[in-house]
Formats: structure tokens, C-alpha cells, sequence
């Protein structure tokens, strides 16, 4: 029982963070996934080795995909640029080698569930703008696969010493790979949200706000069922874990569970504030300064622990911020998830673009004007508890990969957005995603329950700390091909976990 103790408050104190890395390293390990996916592109546009799909295109898949990404943060976390630049010296490999014109004017059969999508049965002639607003871009599955395959890597390679301190959560305050990690689940299940909103405008009608509520709460259920079911768990199995995170007993689980109502009710602020990027800065900003002219941080920070309240105080408090964070990945959703359907192919990119770009601009500033001590306020990031220095980073980092990807997209993949019925861009679409990505993206939420649950499974099982480089190496192989593995059944089978 003493060693089992001692254990316990070694990996407490092992996975503290004190002052994380900083904002350059954390984009140099952000890199991964985008060469990673230059080389995809390059390999698929050139060779055509992902369409129709074979063995060795899915595994190539999983090794770029997911074996890049887990070197960028394991062995190669030192020297992430050096994994970048061989990544790309093979992509200009291939791009120079002569491309594959057999496999490229190929033209694969749907798999099962395209098929079995009505709208994309539809008749070639059938015009895109008669069958929806909205479309399922090629760049957004890209990025919110690739943010999920990097939050299930760190998750459990965080509890192993070959996974780098300054990546793991900062105590209170800094920048690390999974305090940016956090918040970009959050920004993508924002950007998500958007899209039953754009659908009611394209109707032209409007939800009652207790309908919405109603709605919500169906959402919301599920999420904090899960958050009981870890807190009693985590409880109940003494696993070790850091107070300062959330609190003696809030988690994440709840953090996304109570966001849809709060969602629901701020909503009906857009009669009077233009827009849901105004609403998260204007809630950000309040919540700063709250912090700053009242007691509010000191309590946070220092206060005791003597009821609910204050037992779970960064948790209550910090999800202010992650529900800034989420209403801005949905004005993001907002501009990209819909189809122009009134423009041509180059000017819809185009305007697309243009509108990614300012956004980027924006939020980039703003992030610099509220850290800076030369030209701002000199304010310093903190997860903690998620404030507006944490939000304009999260936010803008987000927006900034988002409009990298898309470059990529219509670089390499531009008939997708020349597309003139649903057919043609539901083939595009495939033609222009990786299926370990898809799969990722499709059933992400429980792809993540699942990624939790082995990682526990790990660490009752196995004592991180004590364990070298290489089993390291291959227990974090193993624990991400079953989860690519399950991922991609529940892709080919069809099926869609909603929670």
C-alpha cells in the first residue's frame, strides 16, 4: 500500500507543469501535421495511393496520419523540425517523380455509406444549391482528425518520461501542447455547432429558445453521464490526478456538457450583438476583467477548499473561457461550413480565403496586443483558468491551421470546389481525405471516450514512469492502432456514435 502511495504522488508531481514551452516550440510540433499532410496530398494527387483504398494505402495512412504525429511529441520532440524537414524532402520526392496518370483517371465506386446518402444518389444533373447550404469540406475533416489523433497520443504518451514536461499542462500560467490541445476540442466542436444554425437560417425560420434548451439538454445528458461515471471512477480506482487541473471533481466531461444550454441561451444575444465572434471577445473581455479588479483570480488561484464551490473552482470558472473558445469556432463554422452558391469555383475559394485570412490577421493581433509588455498588456497565458489571453491563443492558433489546410485544399484538390452536383463533390471529397482522418472525425467524441479508457486501462497495468524509450515506443504504437482500428470499422461499417 506504501509503494502503491508513493507511486500515486510520483505521477502527481511527474505531470505537473510548471511553465510549459513556449509558443514557437508548440507551432514547430503543430508543423507535423501539416507537412504530413503535403505529403499526403503529393501522394495521392501524384500516384493516386489512397483511391480506390488497398492494404498498403491504409497503412501508409496510419504511418503518416498517426506515426508522424506520435514521433513529433515522443522521440523527434526535440528536433521537431527535423522530422518536418524529411517529411517534406519526401514530398518533393514524389512530386518530382512521374505521376501515376492509371491510377489518377481511375474513378473508384462510393463506398457504402456515400451510397447510401440520398443527396449524393442524386442525379448527376441534380444542381448543388437544390439540395442544401451546406457541404462537409475536405480541410475541416483534415484538421479535426488531425487535432484528434494528436489530443488520443498525448493523453496516454503523457504519463511516460519520453513525453516532454514543457507539453504536458501548465500548473497555472505558460503555453504547452496540451493546454492548446484542451481548447482546440472545444474550437472544433464549435465550428461543428454552427451547422443546424445555418440550416435554420437557410429556412428561414427560428427555434424558440425553449425548444433550444430542450434540445440541448439532450446533448448535454450523455456528456455529464460521462463525467460522473470518470469522477466516481478516477475516485474509486485512486488514480492519480492533478486537483489544480479542474478541481477535486469537475473534469473535462463536464466542462462539454454544460456548454450546449449556455450555448442555447446566449444565442438569442445575436439580435443584439452582430455576430458570434463579438459575443466570445465581448465574453472574454468581461471575464478578464473580472479577474483583474476583483478577487476573482486570488481565489481561483490560492482560495481554500473548504465546500463545492471552491473544490472545483477552475473547473466552474475557467469553462467562462471555453465557452468564449467554443462560440468562436462557431462564427468560424459560420464562414466555412457553407456552400456559396451563387459564386464560381475560383471566386468562392477565393472570398473563402480571403475571409480565413483576416481572421487569422485578427485574432493573431489581438493575441499580441493582449501578451506583449511593449505594445500590450502584457498579460500571460493561463489554462487554468482559461483566460482571455488563453482564448485569443487558442483561437487564433486554430483559425491559422485552418487556413493552412485549406491552402493545401484547394492546391492540390480544387475539383471538390468545382463541383456541380452532389455526386461529383461527395467523390471529391473522398478523393481528398484520408480515411483514417475521416474516421477520426466521424466518431471523434467516442473515439475519445474509448482513447480515455485505454489510457487508464495503461496506466493500471503498466508503471509509466519505470518504463524505457522503446516499450514506450511500442505500447503508444499499439494503443493508437486499436483506436485508428476501431475508429475506422465504425467508418466502414457506417456507423456514427452520437453522444
Amino acid at each position: 500500500m506504501a509503494n502503491a502511495t508513493n507511486y500515486k504522488q510520483l505521477k502527481e508531481d511527474f505531470v505537473s507543469n510548471l511553465s510549459g514551452g513556449s509558443v514557437i516550440e508548440i507551432s514547430q510540433v503543430l508543423a507535423a501535421p501539416t507537412v504530413v499532410l503535403i505529403l499526403w496530398s503529393v501522394l495521392q494527387a501524384r500516384q493516386a495511393l489512397f483511391r480506390p483504398q488497398t492494404p498498403l494505402g491504409l497503412v501508409v495512412d496510419f504511418l503518416l496520419n498517426v506515426g508522424a504525429p506520435l514521433l513529433s511529441v515522443t522521440l523527434y520532440s526535440g528536433t521537431p523540425v527535423l522530422l518536418s524537414t524529411f517529411l517534406f524532402a519526401t514530398a518533393l520526392f514524389v512530386y518530382v517523380i512521374p505521376a501515376n496518370p492509371t491510377g489518377r483517371r481511375k474513378k473508384p465506386k462510393l463506398p457504402p455509406n456515400a451510397q447510401s446518402d440520398p443527396k449524393s444518389s442524386a442525379p448527376s444533373g441534380v444542381a448543388v444549391g437544390q439540395l442544401g447550404v451546406l457541404s462537409t469540406k475536405p480541410f475541416l475533416t483534415t484538421y479535426r482528425g488531425s487535432m484528434m489523433i494528436l489530443t488520443c497520443i498525448c493523453i496516454l504518451a503523457v504519463d511516460f518520461r519520453i513525453f516532454p514536461r514543457r507539453f504536458a499542462k501548465v500548473e497555472t500560467w505558460g503555453t504547452s501542447l496540451m493546454d492548446m490541445g484542451v481548447g482546440s476540442f472545444v474550437f472544433s466542436a464549435g465550428i461543428v455547432a454552427s451547422r443546424p444554425v445555418l440550416k435554420e437560417r437557410a429556412d428561414g425560420r427560428t427555434t424558440p429558445l425553449f425548444t433550444r434548451l430542450a434540445r440541448s439538454l439532450r446533448h448535454s445528458l450523455p456528456l455529464l453521464a460521462l463525467g460522473i461515471i470518470r469522477l466516481l471512477s478516477v475516485k474509486g480506482l485512486d488514480y492519480a490526478e492533478h486537483v489544480t487541473e479542474y478541481g477535486v471533481h469537475w473534469n473535462f466531461f463536464f466542462t462539454l456538457g454544460f456548454l450546449p444550454p449556455f450555448i442555447a441561451l446566449f444565442q438569442s444575444a445575436l439580435s443584439i450583438i452582430p455576430s458570434y465572434a463579438a459575443l466570445a471577445l465581448l465574453l472574454g473581455t468581461l471575464y478578464q476583467v473580472t479577474l483583474e479588479s476583483t478577487d476573482l483570480k486570488a481565489y481561483i488561484l490560492a482560495g481554500p477548499r473548504t465546500d463545492l464551490l471552491s473544490m472545483n473552482r477552475e473547473g466552474i470558472f475557467s469553462f467562462w473561457g471555453y465557452l468564449a473558445i467554443f462560440l468562436a469556432g462557431q462564427d468560424i463554422g459560420m464562414l466555412v461550413l457553407p456552400r456559396r452558391l451563387n459564386a464560381r469555383g475560383t471566386s468562392q475559394r477565393t472570398r473563402l480565403l480571403l475571409a480565413l485570412a483576416a481572421w487569422s490577421a485578427v485574432w493573431s493581433t489581438l493575441y499580441f496586443l493582449c501578451t506583449d509588455y511593449n505594445y500590450g498588456t502584457g498579460l500571460s497565458v493561463s489554462r487554468r483558468m482559461a483566460n482571455l489571453p488563453y482564448i485569443l491563443w487558442v483561437v487564433a492558433t486554430n483559425t491559422v491551421l485552418l487556413s493552412i489546410f485549406y491552402i493545401l485544399d484547394i492546391v492540390f484538390f480544387p475539383s471538390f470546389y468545382n463541383a456541380n452536383d452532389t455526386r461529383t463533390e461527395k467523390d471529391a471529397y473522398l478523393t481528398a481525405t484520408s480515411q483514417v482522418l475521416r474516421a477520426y472525425n466521424r466518431n471523434g467524441l467516442a473515439v475519445f471516450l474509448v482513447a480515455n479508457l485505454l489510457t487508464g486501462l495503461v496506466n493500471m497495468t503498466v508503471p509509466t514512469l519505470h518504463v524505457g524509450p522503446m516499450p514506450t515506443m511500442g505500447i503508444l504504437a499499439a494503443y493508437m492502432a486499436v483506436v485508428t482500428a476501431l475508429a475506422v470499422v465504425l467508418d466502414v461499417y457506417d456507423i456514427s456514435i452520437k453522444l
